[in-house]
């Protein structure tokens, strides 16, 4: 499975440092045919992650660069002896096209120290949030399915992540069970129209029935300078409550300076044979639903009581507030196969902007979905069988203000063709 911004890593030659309790390797980055500016960068290199007691990175002029080490992410599980090995994260700083950065990392072996940077603080039943120092930047929401009343199944029918703002101040997803539109939760991934078995349908999107995502179990998690990661195993429920699929849901966020950037990555597994997945635009694939103030202010917007704030930002341009473009189920037509889509919207006053990147190797074809009340994102149809998983890889970058064209374009860049790392 390719990870994002994953370094392609040549033949790994372990040097031996002039301190024994210490190993050595010799990075050259090559920047490629773009700009790098403040990139995400991983490197697999041969070391167990529990080995490594810390690392440093430096140019060559001595200059030291933030760093992390952590244990392989879900990306890299079906590597070749991956227990053995480990990833090297740091941002690059800028590197003009053509450029290359020499680099040297040094691991000191021995027990990990204590993280700084970002941190996780478990509510424990309820939610874990992710901090970067005592900043919030985002939630998994996990409580148990609790079924005792109507109001308390919609309330846990589904898990899904809440994100903050940059600044830590306020949620700008949605959260449900109130507001316009309930079922709307966050940074979710889900399906409504699902069969599988001897005809069976579900629908994990509106949880309708005896349908739901439940939390089963926290996997693992990594918190440092560079990143805070985490990956849950969670349970696709549908007709009398029984698992027809299980799933490896697993997010990073990285320190990166101007917004949050996040990494989606899943591994959907069948449990009943064949399972077909779809939907449409508006109730399937991944989606980012921004918090209930802009379906309410949208609302006023119907009524004529207000004048629309939603923008679309697009690779051909950013629309007129208020406008949308949707693939319509009936004529098949609208927009399909994206490489990011952006919406821009107003909470409290205060204007933010989501860029949604689609990475090629997610399934295709992609059917986007655009709506002013806040929430953007695609989905696709698949069949799923135990002898095939479904694996996607999205990312979402979160800033304040409207976002240019140029900016949302550099991201996908970025995204699609990650800087190149030889290693020695």
């Amino acid at each position: 499975m390719q990870a994002a911004l994953l370094a392609s890593v040549g033949a790994l030659l372990l040097v031996q440092a002039p301190n024994a309790a210490d190993k050595t390797f010799a990075l050259t980055v090559e920047a490629g045919k773009i700009d790098r500016h403040q990139s995400p960068v991983c490197v697999l290199l041969p070391l167990p992650a529990g080995e490594v007691k810390s690392v440093t990175l430096k140019t060559a002029d001595g200059k030291e660069l933030p760093a992390q080490i952590t244990e392989t992410s879900l990306a890299h599980r079906d590597e070749h002896d991956a227990a053995k090995k480990c990833e090297l994260h740091f941002i690059l700083p800028n590197v003009k096209a053509g450029d290359t950065l020499k680099l040297t990392a040094t691991l000191a072996l021995g027990k990990p120290g204590m993280a700084t940077g970002f941190n996780w603080k478990d509510t424990k039943g309820e939610h874990l949030d992710l901090f970067f120092d005592d900043r919030p930047v985002l939630r998994y929401m996990y409580h148990s399915l609790d079924e005792s009343t109507k109001e308390r199944r919609e309330e846990t029918y589904k898990v899904f992540h809440h994100l903050y703002d940059p600044a830590g101040k306020r949620l700008v997803t949605n959260g449900g069970p109130t507001g316009i539109y309930p079922h709307h939760r966050g940074i979710f991934f889900g399906f409504n129209k699902i069969t599988y078995g001897d005809g069976k349908k579900a629908d994990t999107w509106h949880c309708t029935d005896d349908a739901a995502q439940t939390h089963e179990k926290m996997l693992s998690s990594e918190a440092g300078p560079v990143l805070g990661r985490h990956r849950v195993l969670i349970a696709w429920h549908g007709v009398g409550k029984e698992v027809f699929a299980t799933e490896e849901r697993e997010l990073t966020v990285y320190n990166v300076p101007g917004g949050h950037l996040v990494e989606f990555t899943s591994e959907l597994r069948s449990a009943k044979g064949t399972v077909k997945l779809d939907g449409d635009p508006q109730h399937a694939g991944f989606h980012f639903r921004a918090d209930d103030e802009v379906a309410q202010h949208d609302a006023k917007v119907q009524k004529k009581e207000a004048e629309p704030d939603t923008i679309f930002i697009r690779p051909d341009g950013a629309g007129k507030p208020g406008d949308t473009r949707n693939w319509d189920p009936k004529t098949k037509l609208g927009p399909v196969d994206l490489p990011w889509n952006a919406m821009s919207f107003v909470l409290g006053g205060q204007r933010h902007t989501v860029a949604y990147l689609d990475k090629p190797t997610n399934p295709k074809e992609a059917r986007f979905s655009e709506r002013a009340y806040g929430r953007i994102g695609s989905y696709f149809e698949y069949e799923l069988t135990e002898k095939k998983p479904l694996e996607v890889n999205y990312r979402l970058w979160l800033q304040e203000k409207e976002m240019a064209v140029e900016g949302a374009k550099a991201l996908d860049e970025d995204f699609v063709n990650p800087a190149k790392v030889s290693v020695k």
